[in-house]
């Protein structure tokens, strides 16, 4: 992985389902995005020698690791070790409102004390030669005015942060779930122009409520870059589509990218990888296209699976060019 990172696009760390399969599939959608890691808690690999979750992933498309933590001297500690496993930026948690983050005091429960956030990346700077940046909410339970958030970004960039991926919602830290924190809170988009207004000097990458090429345009336009999530796994040939759009770099079909995955499969299914961690970022690939259904019901049939292996994908792919439905599908 190279050092050179383009903020312009980039896809959001998804705990369970940014993996190392999932972030190859988005690489072949859109080169020219930044990748992220799901969140990898610096206690499993301070305390619990899990090196292996930061491993090199053996690919040139640039990928941001994304810690969880609160200790500054930790965080710095695995931050460096993810620099010499070939990552090309290091990203601090201060979003994320799930219960197991929010006990852990660390995601969102962060943005409680932007002094610790501040000494956390001070110490991950200084561990580091790659970029440090910091993905955060607007705001916290009831502290849901601007000030909280221009106050927030006035302490943490005094660590010399200069990047802030801010997913443009406030955080319900006890009575939502995480799914719910996603959609309920209002989005407010102009909380973000106005930080980036009265900031000049720093970077500011919008995150939330992107699902659509025409408005993933528009934000590029007023922001320093966007970040989608859920829209790219739901959707993941809207990737492919925002590339072109933004980029102009043409992709290949969904056909294409599918073989492409299948190759990918083989190799990795010969050291081991279950066939299905490998196909379950690939059921969206052809959403509101005909028989899609048929396409997500076949790479997610376990009978299919153990029965075709990588050729799984194949034999999907001339299902959906018969348009026939098979027995196999129902396991007889």
């Amino acid at each position: 992985m190279g050092n050179q990172v383009s903020r312009t696009l980039s896809t959001a760390p998804m705990m369970d389902w940014t993996d190392a399969h999932c972030r190859y599939f988005f690489s072949l959608l859109s080169p020219s995005a930044l990748l992220y890691t799901e969140m990898i808690p610096t206690n499993a690999i301070v305390y619990g020698k899990k090196v292996h979750l930061i491993k090199s992933e053996g690919t040139d498309a640039p990928v941001s690791l994304q810690l969880g933590g609160n200790n500054p001297q930790d965080l710095a500690r695995v931050a460096e070790i993810g620099e010499k496993n070939g990552f090309s930026e290091i990203n601090l948690n201060c979003g994320c409102p799930s219960d197991r983050v929010v006990n852990g005091l660390f995601g969102a429960a962060l943005m409680k004390d932007p002094y610790l956030v501040k000494r956390c990346l001070t110490e991950m700077k200084s561990s580091v030669s790659i970029p440090v940046t910091v993905k955060h909410r607007l705001g916290i339970d009831s502290q849901n005015n601007y000030d909280f958030a221009r106050n927030f970004v006035d302490i943490v960039s005094e660590s010399g942060c200069e990047i802030f991926i801010i997913h443009a919602r406030n955080a319900i830290l006890r009575g939502l779930s995480p799914t719910d924190n996603r959609r309920i809170p209002p989005l407010k988009y102009n909380y973000v122009y106005r930080l980036k207004k009265d900031f000049p000097h720093l970077k500011f990458i919008l995150n939330g409520g992107l699902d659509t090429v025409e408005r993933i345009s528009d934000e590029i336009a007023r922001c320093d870059g966007v970040m989608i999530g859920r829209a790219a796994y739901q959707d993941p040939y809207l990737l492919a589509q925002i590339e072109k759009k933004i980029f102009n770099k043409e992709i290949g079909s969904r056909e294409t990218i599918a073989k492409q995955m299948e190759c990918y499969a083989k190799k990795k299914t010969q050291s081991g990888t279950p066939i299905r961690s490998i196909t379950k970022c690939m059921l969206g690939l052809f959403k509101s296209q005909p028989n899609g259904r048929i396409w997500r019901q076949i790479l997610s049939n376990n009978i299919i699976l153990a029965k075709f292996g990588p050729e799984t994908i194949s034999y999907a792919l001339s299902i959906l060019s018969d348009h026939q439905r098979p027995s196999v599908i129902n396991g007889t």
